[in-house]
C-alpha cells in the first residue's frame, strides 16, 4: 500500500472513531473535576476501579471492554445506555478470593457502587464481579486476553454506601 493511500486510510479511520465517539463518551458537565486516567487489569480490585474510573470518565466503550466476550454481554450501545441518566460513580471492593482451573484462574470479588443520577439522588448496588484470566503461558495465539469481568451481579439496597457489604455466593455467579 502506497503511502497516500496509507494515510488516506488512516484519516478515514479517525473520521469513523470520532463520529462514533459519542455514543460512547460524553463530556463531563462544566465544572465536574474528571478524574485521571487509569486503566489497571493487573488485578480483580484494580480491574474494578478501572471499570468504574472509565465510567465516571463518561467513557463507555472503554467500560464495556472490560468484560469478556460471553454469553449475556450487552451489546456496547445498550451498556452505555444504561448509564445515560448517571452523573457520578464510586465503588468499593472486599476481599476477594480465587480459584484455578484448566489453565485459568477465576476470581470473585464483592462489590459496593454507588451511583449519583442526575438528578442528585444516591443510588447503592452491592454485590459481587466474577473475573477470568487465562494464565498468559497458556495463551500462544493473538489476540492476548487480559483479566477480564465474566459476571457481575449488584442489586441495589438500602444501606449506605460507607455501610453497604458486597458479598459473593461460594458457588460463583
Amino acid at each position: 500500500m502506497g503511502e497516500r493511500a496509507a494515510l488516506s486510510l488512516i484519516a478515514g479511520l479517525a473520521l469513523q472513531a470520532a463520529l462514533a465517539a459519542p455514543a460512547f463518551a460524553q463530556p463531563a458537565p462544566a465544572g465536574d473535576a474528571v478524574p485521571d486516567y487509569r486503566d489497571d487489569r493487573s488485578t480483580p480490585e484494580a480491574l474494578i476501579a478501572s471499570l468504574y474510573n472509565a465510567v465516571e470518565r463518561k467513557e463507555y466503550l472503554r467500560a464495556w471492554s472490560y468484560f469478556r466476550e460471553e454469553p449475556g454481554r450487552p451489546d456496547a450501545e445498550t451498556f452505555a445506555a444504561g448509564y445515560a441518566d448517571t452523573a457520578h460513580v464510586r465503588v468499593r471492593t472486599g476481599t476477594g478470593t480465587s480459584e484455578g482451573a484448566a489453565g485459568s484462574i477465576f476470581f470473585s470479588l464483592p462489590a459496593v457502587v454507588e451511583a449519583t443520577g442526575t438528578d442528585g439522588a444516591p443510588t447503592v448496588y452491592a454485590g459481587c464481579y466474577e473475573l477470568r484470566l487465562v494464565q498468559p503461558v497458556n495463551q500462544i495465539e493473538p489476540p492476548f486476553r487480559p483479566l477480564g469481568i465474566v459476571a457481575a451481579e449488584l442489586k441495589e439496597v438500602s444501606a449506605s454506601f460507607e455501610a453497604a457489604e458486597g458479598d459473593c455466593p461460594e458457588e460463583g455467579l
